[in-house]
């Protein structure tokens, strides 16, 4: 069984995958930014299942906008459990609005959770799984770098920009026997306060110039919903399940990417493509070998 830290895991999938993962044996640090503060109630139920449950769930601080944070609490792991082996980098934030209306200091926020924060935590950890050439890092992006709905601008870049940066880094961690995933989640409604608590554009006036639209963007979560596939439930839990699957598989078997897409939106298809094109042009540059982890 890993020990595996799991960053904004408050709410919703993060919060899902600890208890799924802690359940299934594993050592889960669910992180959150403030578990003495405004996340207090969150943290004090992880920590009431896991003696209920006699499972080994604990809480850490972690706010991936910190650098110091990110090293205290992978300092804090270390210590307790002496070893780190995986990483679910899931925080972030959902952003609705007009891309003109966000200024640019709305969107350097967003990215700052959304992508960078990631890289933050990776700063932190890789050091100690380099030296052990083993680890596992699983990245919860989104189909929806594919897919690109309207209003949500910002949100969609930064994703983009995090898929990117696991990408990249994957190439570079490879060869140190570090697996990378990407569970790629469609569009989720239930079980989570994605929505509800949305952030918005700062520029209100500029906002305001687009107020025709507003009715298409006080329909978007009604419209996403309408987009499901009858009979499935889009909450974190098949999410949760996903990652124990792809955690449970040994070295070398783990998939680079896998959809949870409840809106059947052919986003495989595009996965497939991409990754023939990716791995071909990597490939004809003669660094083929950094596609796959390897181990010595």
């Amino acid at each position: 069984m890993s020990v595996t830290l799991i960053t904004g895991a408050a709410t919703g999938i993060g919060n899902v995958t600890a208890r799924r993962l802690a359940g299934d044996g594993h050592t889960v640090y669910a992180s959150m930014r403030d578990p003495a503060g405004r996340d207090a109630d969150h943290a004090a139920e992880l920590r009431d299942l896991a003696v209920r449950d006699g499972v080994d769930l604990r809480v850490v601080e972690l706010d991936v906008t910190g650098e110091r944070s990110a090293e205290a609490a992978v300092a804090t792991i270390l210590d307790d459990a002496g070893r780190l082996d995986v990483v679910v980098h899931n925080a972030g934030h959902l952003c609705v609005g007009y891309v003109e209306a966000f200024t640019p200091e709305d969107i350097e926020d967003l990215f700052d959770v959304n992508a960078i924060g990631a890289h933050r935590v990776n700063r932190a950890v890789l050091p100690h799984m380099r030296e052990r050439r083993a680890g596992t890092l699983l990245y919860v992006g989104s189909t929806i770098g594919v897919t690109t709905p309207p209003f949500l601008g910002p949100y969609v870049a930064s994703k983009v920009a995090f898929d990117a940066l696991a990408v990249v880094t994957s190439y570079e961690t490879n060869p140190f026997g570090i697996e990378t995933t990407i569970v790629m989640p469609g569009a989720i409604t239930q079980g989570t306060q994605h929505f509800p608590n949305a952030g918005r554009a700062g520029d209100t006036a500029v906002a305001q110039a687009y107020a025709m639209l507003d009715p298409l963007v006080a329909r978007n979560e009604a419209a996403t919903e309408s987009l499901f596939v009858p009979g499935v439930e889009p909450s974190p839990v098949p999410v949760a399940d996903e990652i124990a699957r792809i955690l449970a598989l040994p070295f070398g078997d783990k998939p680079m990417r896998s959809v949870v897409d409840f809106t059947d939106s052919g986003v495989e298809e595009v996965n497939e493509i991409a990754r023939q094109t990716r791995e071909g042009f990597v490939t004809r540059m003669g660094f083929g070998e950094l596609l796959r982890p390897r181990r010595e």
